[in-house]
């Protein structure tokens, strides 16, 4: 079974720009940790509005299902909750243009 490419948008809450930075640094590797991610270094961007923009690789399906049980991600869920809004990142003003460009997340 191939990988599955999900790209995901998580809009900071007011005053919680800082939070969602360090929980988007660690969120790789505690999918890493729990094995439901591949290898593929995941791709962070920032939108003008500040929303965090991530593209990263579940191992499979069956992953994804695995992800809503296991309790290191229900845990780092629970905390992206408090301090982001998930937003589709089709609304963002960078997905109208053809060339959609952001700013690297550092």
């Amino acid at each position: 079974m191939s990988g599955r490419i999900v790209i995901v948008g998580y809009h900071p809450k007011p005053g919680k720009e800082k939070e969602l930075d360090t929980l988007t640094r660690k969120h790789y590797s505690l999918l890493k940790g729990a094995d439901l991610v591949s290898d593929r270094t995941p791709i962070i961007m920032k939108a003008k509005n500040g929303t965090v923009v991530e593209v990263f690789e579940w191992k499979s399906d069956a992953a994804i299902e695995q992800a809503h049980t296991h309790p290191v991600v229900l845990k780092l869920w629970e905390e992206y909750a408090a301090v982001c809004e998930y937003v589709p990142v089709g609304g963002l003003e960078e997905m109208g243009n053809l060339f959609s460009t952001f700013t690297p997340f550092e």
